[in-house]
């Protein structure tokens, strides 16, 4: 098993991709530790895993500390937490804009600054491929995104020899568009699909194994991968 005897922390970890990589995490051999700020769907989730929970909010400074003070010494940390708020760059709120930067880039730089990853280890950050191909009422995304993977290659240098990575998936069918209408849900992703070299969206456990690569290539870091089915080229 790839990840046997290691310790592994997944901030998101209760859902969609952080989900999926927890579970393989597992399956591989690893001591799973999964953060999340909904702590019912958490508890399930580490009960159904075997894995440890911890309560954790990525937009707060103490709640973060607190998580990597309970964690100790660790060999890998993935982030995959975000709340995103997006809309019309000229009607878009400066409180969703701000919310959305606190949690996806801020809630990493918290995580990054806390974790104490062993030489050797590995930090991954998702961002999403609308870092270098934007669409319209989706600015901030882009943005909050394009740090992500600045700040990955930023701290592979500064963190080293801990390695720092960033996957940036494409469209993948998540918990996160559970929102939409369930008609219009599947509309988008079946329109989606056949734009797509693939021709299927993708799911969490496409981005997963990518991050498990990060963690057992010892050659990889500041390395981003755009894992989008094709979508950068079509």
């Amino acid at each position: 098993m790839l990840l046997k005897g290691k310790k592994v922390v997944v901030v998101g970890g209760s859902s969609g991709i952080g989900l999926s990589t927890a579970e393989m995490a597992k399956r591989e051999g690893a001591d799973v530790i999964i953060a999340s700020r909904n702590v019912e769907r958490l508890d399930a989730v580490a009960d159904r895993l075997n894995a440890i929970a911890i309560p954790a909010d990525v937009t707060s400074d103490d709640s973060v500390a607190k998580l990597f003070r309970n964690c100790g010494p660790v060999d890998h940390v993935v982030v995959t937490a975000a709340q995103l708020r997006t809309g019309p760059f000229k009607t878009v709120s400066m409180e969703d804009v701000r919310a959305t930067m606190e949690s996806k880039f801020w809630g990493a730089w918290r995580v990054a600054k806390s974790a104490d990853i062993r030489p050797g280890g590995s930090l991954t950050l998702v961002s999403g491929y609308l870092s270098i191909r934007p669409r319209p009422n989706s600015a901030i995304i882009s943005v909050a995104n394009g740090a992500l993977e600045s700040l990955a290659r930023a701290l592979a240098l500064e963190l080293a020899p801990v390695r720092v990575n960033a996957v940036s998936p494409g469209i993948i069918d998540t918990p996160i568009r559970a929102a939409m209408p369930e008609a219009a849900r599947r509309e988008m992703l079946a329109q989606t699909a056949a734009k797509l070299p693939v021709g299927r969206v993708g799911v969490g456990e496409d981005v997963a194994r990518q991050i498990l690569a990060f963690m057992t290539i010892g050659f990889a870091t500041g390395s981003i991968v755009y894992l989008d089915g094709g979508g950068l080229v079509t």
